[in-house]
């Protein structure tokens, strides 16, 4: 039923790179640390970085989980399921990294993502993803459902802000700085954008 493989390549990475909607899971090193699971979405926003390496934008949100447990020990988990077509789910295991926007990296990773203007959504960092395991199963059980198209709303409501109120809105917000777990989370001010 499931196969390992040992780079995302051929029709594994068409398959990844064709789905609107993917999830990142992460948690803190403690037992009795919060667990996060968050949906991933806007076209353009993901991207295979290299055989067993991928990325995704990090945008303004009302937390920054993933973020901080990276930080903390850099285990991610993401996945992807065929909601059309035949049924199949994708889990690449590994670690990952936020890369801020004062990183030398930075720069050369945003041009992984020529489908995106990343300006009205307030990028805070991107997320790189080095693969330990990457293995697909089954997904009999993962309904059909239908891509209608990108929410307009993150950008609309981002788009709005400049540096300054997007590090204010940040600060007024409870789990940016630090989790739900008190590690610490996105490093703030955010440096300014040059992108």
């Amino acid at each position: 039923m499931g196969k390992t493989y040992e780079r995302i390549d051929g029709r594994l990475r068409t398959f990844i790179e064709a789905q609107p909607l993917f999830f990142t899971a992460t948690a803190p090193l403690s037992g009795d640390g919060t667990v996060n699971l968050s949906p991933k979405g806007l076209k353009g926003s993901f991207a295979v970085v290299g055989e067993r390496t991928i990325a995704y934008l990090d945008f303004a949100g009302s937390n920054a989980e993933t973020i901080a447990h990276l930080r903390e020990n850099g285990r991610i988990t993401l996945m992807w399921c065929a909601f059309q077509g035949p049924p199949n789910i994708v889990r690449v295991h590994g670690s990952g990294e936020p890369v801020f926007r004062d990183d030398p990296r930075f720069k050369e990773l945003l041009t992984h993502f020529p489908d995106i203007d990343p300006t009205p959504h307030g990028l805070r960092a991107i997320v790189v993803v080095t693969a330990r395991l990457i293995r697909d199963t089954c997904g009999y059980a993962v309904p059909f459902m239908a891509y209608e198209d990108d929410r307009e709303l993150h950008g609309r409501r981002f788009a709005r802000e400049d540096d300054t109120s997007l590090n204010d809105y940040f600060r007024r917000k409870e789990h940016i700085e630090s989790s739900l777990d008190g590690l610490p989370g996105l490093p703030l001010p955010l440096p300014p954008s040059t992108f």
